[in-house]
């Protein structure tokens, strides 16, 4: 097996000191320009690769980032991810991934096990079952960095990248409205996380805005997904006042929305449904999938920018910045497009 290059073979290769070279690799503001490109220029020639577990024995810094999702079946935390990993990459870190598959519990084990693989912090996305959130105090605890990310909590006093989830709703609810619906019902989880909680309020200042009321029977609170939106859409179908619109809490529930009232010939747009997230399959079922967009690759740069101020401070939460991302309508077939089938 050959030899693997070390910076001892360098040195002897350049005839100068290990300490030397060990400066020139790590970027060391003493050494000249000339004798760093040249140690550069010896390594790459070498076929050196350094040791990146004694680096990080030696700096305490493992340049691995932990990710917490709830689950990466979902196109929005996807993008989400794959943004993050280009915005960390040109700084050398990676990221470790983590799912909660929307289980608190496996949540608490995401953070545990991450802190045991001494990532250098964490970002976070909420399951659906997180309302007690002291399990993240741990990463506060031991001084790094947590970014919260789309599912976040303010019982945390930590930087945020989100959406403006009143505003999402509220855009949602008026673009129906505006294209002429009035009996709008709505489909979404039973979990009090905030951005649910934050577009379903918007939903109600846009119909109290626009003078409609909100029929009771038809708010359906239960669980977000192909099987929920198809329940939801059951119940309302045989409810004493059929809706002439339906949102959805997000695209995968208003996939199953569009699922049951085509079973029972109800084709949008006759029925109105939009979801939320834009998911990647959104255009091309059909009729294609009106919904809002959250901007997952923004939202993806803005945490991987956050951690890098992060890092740089002595305290990460000396300076707490929160973004928010502005909503967008993509308006297809399902919410008023001319319809034919094929």
């Amino acid at each position: 097996m050959k030899k693997k290059t070390t910076i001892y073979d360098i040195a002897k290769e350049l005839n100068i000191t290990v300490s030397t070279v060990s400066r020139a690799l790590s970027g060391f503001p003493a050494i000249s320009e000339t004798t760093r490109q040249t140690v550069i220029d010896a390594a790459k020639r070498l076929n050196y690769s350094p040791n990146k577990l004694a680096s990080a024995l030696k700096s305490g810094k493992t340049f691995i980032v932990g990710v917490i999702v709830p689950s990466v079946q979902a196109h929005f935390f996807a993008s989400v991810i794959h943004s993050i990993e280009e915005g960390l990459k040109d700084s050398g870190y990676r990221i470790i991934l983590y799912q909660s598959n929307e289980s608190v519990e496996n949540e608490i084990k995401g953070v545990k096990t991450l802190l045991e693989a001494q990532v250098d912090g964490i970002m976070a996305s909420l399951s659906l079952e997180t309302d007690d959130v002291t399990h993240f105090q741990e990463i506060i605890k031991q001084n790094k960095p947590l970014i919260l990310f789309d599912r976040i909590s303010t019982n945390l006093k930590v930087p945020t990248v989100a959406l403006n989830d009143f505003k999402a709703g509220f855009l949602a609810t008026q673009h129906l409205i505006d294209k002429g619906y009035k009996k709008i019902a709505f489909v979404t989880t039973i979990h009090q996380i905030k951005i649910f909680n934050d577009r379903f309020e918007g939903f109600k200042e846009a119909m109290r805005v626009n003078n409609l009321s909100i029929d009771p029977e038809m708010l359906i609170f239960g669980g977000l997904s192909i099987k929920d939106g198809r329940f939801g859409a059951g119940k309302l179908l045989r409810g004493k006042t059929m809706p002439d619109a339906i949102i959805a809490g997000d695209d995968f529930t208003a996939l199953g929305v569009i699922k049951k009232l085509k079973e029972v010939a109800h084709t949008p747009p006759e029925i109105g449904v939009i979801g939320f997230a834009n998911e990647a399959f959104s255009a091309y079922i059909t009729p294609s999938l009106s919904t809002v967009d959250q901007h997952p690759n923004q939202m993806g740069r803005d945490c991987a920018a956050l951690f890098l101020e992060m890092v740089k401070q002595r305290n990460p939460y000396e300076e707490i910045r929160n973004v928010t991302l502005e909503p967008t309508i993509v308006e297809r077939q399902s919410t008023g497009f001319h319809f034919i089938s094929v």
